[in-house]
C-alpha cells in the first residue's frame, strides 16, 4: 500500500479522512488511549475550535436557513468545533455527529455531556467513503467542515448528502485555504520565508491525495443534484501577541506540519523548524510576540430541491 504522509493542510485533520481510516480501523480503535497522535490531535481540533470561534459562528449565523433546523448531521465532526457552534445557534436542534475516529468521538460526547447537551447529540462512527452509510435520518442541515475534499470519491459523496437531506434541507460546505500562517513573512532571521516553504513542500506532497482541496465546489454541488443558493469566503487575520492559546495553537500546527514535511525538508530549514518548536529555545515560537493566525474559509450553501 502505498504510504500517503499525514495530512497537513488542516490542524485538525493532519492523518484522518474525517470519514476513512486507510484501513488501519481495529487497531486504531483498540489502542487508542495509547497513541499520543491522537490525543495530540484532540488538542489542536479543541484549540482550532477555541481560536476560530468567532468565525464559525459568523458561518452559522450567514447561512440561508428559512427556519431553524430541528434536525443536523455533522459530516467530519472531529472533535465537535460544528457540533456545538450548530447547537448554540439552534437551540432547538439535534445533531448527529459523524466521523471515523472513536477518539474524536469519545471527545465530542464528553464536551456535550459536560454542558448539559448530551440528549441533544447522537455520535455514529463511521466510514463516509464506504459503499452505503449509516442510517442519518433525513436531516434539514447537513454541515461538512473541512471534511468533503478528504473524500476518496467526493461527487458520490456529495449524491449520497444529496439522497440523506430532506426535501429542500440545506447542505452547509466550508473549505479552508490550506494550512493556517503564523509567522511573519520575514521570520524566522536565520531562514526568512520558512513558512511559506513548509507549504509549498507540503502542498507538493499532498497534491495526488487531496486533488480537491482548494476547488470551486459550486459546479460539483450543482452537478450532484443541488441549487447553490449563496456562496462567501470568510478572512481569518488574528493577532496573536500575547495570546497564549493562539502560541499553544501554532506549536501543535507547525508540529503536526513538520511531521508531514521533515523528510522532504533540506537540512537547514528543518533545523530552524525544529528551533521554533522548541520550548527551551531563545529563538522558539514561545518568545514570539508577532504571530497571528491568517487563514481563509470559503463557504457554499446548496439546496436539496
Amino acid at each position: 500500500m502505498t504510504h500517503v504522509p499525514p495530512h497537513t493542510d488542516h490542524p485538525g485533520h493532519p492523518h484522518h479522512h474525517p470519514g476513512h481510516d486507510h484501513g488501519g480501523h481495529q487497531d486504531h480503535h483498540h489502542h487508542a488511549d495509547q497513541d499520543p497522535q491522537d490525543q495530540d490531535q484532540v488538542e489542536i481540533l479543541d484549540l482550532d475550535a477555541e481560536v476560530l470561534a468567532e468565525h464559525i459562528a459568523d458561518i452559522t449565523e450567514w447561512l440561508p436557513l428559512a427556519a431553524p433546523p430541528r434536525r443536523v448531521v455533522d459530516l467530519g465532526c472531529g472533535t465537535g468545533t460544528g457540533t456545538f457552534a450548530l447547537l448554540a445557534r439552534y437551540p432547538e436542534a439535534h445533531v448527529t455527529a459523524v466521523d471515523s475516529s472513536p477518539v474524536h468521538l469519545r471527545r465530542l460526547r464528553e464536551r456535550a455531556d459536560a454542558q448539559g447537551l448530551g440528549e441533544r447529540v447522537r455520535t455514529v462512527e463511521a466510514d463516509l467513503d464506504a459503499a452505503t452509510w449509516p442510517d442519518l435520518g433525513a436531516p434539514d442541515l447537513v454541515w461538512a467542515s473541512a471534511s468533503m475534499h478528504h473524500m476518496a470519491d467526493p461527487p458520490r459523496a456529495l449524491r449520497a448528502v444529496r439522497e440523506l437531506l430532506a426535501p429542500g434541507g440545506l447542505f452547509a460546505v466550508v473549505e479552508l485555504d490550506g494550512f493556517p500562517r503564523f509567522l511573519p513573512a520575514d521570520a524566522p532571521a536565520d531562514r526568512p520565508g520558512l513558512e511559506e516553504r513548509l507549504h509549498e513542500v507540503s502542498d507538493r506532497l499532498h497534491a495526488e491525495h487531496l486533488s480537491h482541496r482548494g476547488a470551486d465546489w459550486g459546479p460539483l454541488l450543482t452537478a450532484a443534484g443541488f441549487d447553490v443558493e449563496g456562496s462567501r469566503t470568510v478572512r481569518v487575520d488574528i493577532d496573536g501577541s500575547g495570546n497564549e492559546v493562539i502560541v499553544r495553537y501554532a506549536l501543535s500546527g507547525l508540529r503536526r506540519l513538520r511531521a508531514g514535511v521533515a523528510d522532504a525538508l533540506p537540512a537547514e530549514d528543518l533545523a530552524a523548524l525544529d528551533r521554533l518548536l522548541d520550548t527551551d529555545s531563545p529563538y522558539g515560537l514561545l518568545r514570539r510576540d508577532d504571530l497571528t493566525v491568517r487563514t481563509e474559509r470559503a463557504v457554499w450553501a446548496a439546496r436539496r430541491p
